[in-house]
C-alpha cells in the first residue's frame, strides 16, 4: 500500500540549516529537548538526526500532522526522537494528555508559533517553560519579531498585515512585549541571533540560574 506523501513546509526546509548552526553553538553534546508546535516534523527530524546525543520530544496542540512527524523522523534516521504528543501551552498540564512531564528539559524549542496563536499562548509558553526548564536550561524561540528602534522589513510588515486579516488575534509580536511576559515568568533574554529572511532566534534563560548555562565551552 502506497503511503501518503509527508506534509512539507518550504519555510521549515529553508530555515532548518541556519537554526541548526546556531543550536550547535549553544548546546552541550547531550540533553533532553522539548519541541513545541512541531508542525510537519521537519525540524524534529533534522535536529534529532544531527544531534544524536539529544533525546527530542516533539509536541503540537493538535495531532493532525503526527503521521508526518514520525514519517520525517523515520526517513532521516532520527532514532532519538520520541513519538509526538499533544501539548497546549495555555493548559496547566504539559502534555495535554497522558502523564505530565516530571523531568526538566535542558532545551525547549518553539519556532513560528507566537505570531499564529492568540497572545495568551505567549503567556502560557513562558510560564510553562519556566516550570519545565532545568535551572540552567534554554528556551529557544524562532520567528519574525517587531523591535523598538529597528526598522521593520517590508516583507514582515506585509506578513503581519496578512496574519491580522486571517485572524484578529494573530500578528507578529513585539519583542519588548514578549520579553515583558517572559520576565513576569522569571525568564530573561540571554541572546539574540539575526537569521535569514528577517527572522530572529532568541535564547531565554531563568533570570537567576542556579548553575552555569548549558552552553559549549
Amino acid at each position: 500500500m502506497t503511503q501518503p506523501p509527508l506534509a512539507h513546509s518550504p519555510a521549515a526546509e529553508r530555515n532548518q540549516a541556519p537554526i541548526l548552526a546556531v543550536l550547535r553553538t549553544l548546546l552541550a553534546p547531550n540533553g533532553r529537548a522539548l519541541e513545541i508546535a512541531c508542525g510537519t516534523g521537519q525540524h524534529a527530524a533534522c535536529f534529532g538526526a544531527a544531534l544524536p546525543g539529544w533525546r527530542w520530544q516533539p509536541t503540537d496542540w493538535q495531532d493532525t500532522l503526527f503521521p508526518s512527524v514520525t514519517g520525517w523522523c523515520a526517513q532521516q534516521g532520527a532514532t532519538h526522537v520520541q513519538a509526538p504528543l499533544r501539548l497546549d501551552v495555555t493548559l496547566d498540564q504539559w502534555p495535554a494528555e497522558g502523564p505530565a512531564f516530571t523531568t526538566p528539559f535542558d532545551l525547549i524549542y518553539c519556532a513560528n508559533m507566537l505570531h499564529i496563536a492568540p497572545w495568551e499562548a505567549c503567556t502560557g509558553l513562558m510560564q510553562g517553560c519556566a516550570h519545565h526548564l532545568s535551572p540552567q536550561g534554554l528556551l529557544v524561540t524562532y520567528g519574525p519579531y517587531l523591535e523598538n528602534g529597528v526598522p521593520t522589513a517590508p516583507s514582515n510588515r506585509d506578513f503581519d498585515a496578512s496574519l491580522r486579516e486571517r485572524h484578529p488575534a494573530w500578528g507578529i509580536r513585539r519583542l519588548e512585549d514578549v520579553a515583558q511576559v517572559a520576565a513576569a515568568a522569571g525568564l530573561h533574554l540571554a541572546a539574540r541571533h539575526a537569521l535569514p529572511a528577517n527572522n530572529l532566534l532568541l535564547v531565554w534563560q531563568h533570570a537567576t540560574p542556579s548553575a552555569p548555562p548549558t552552553l559549549k565551552p
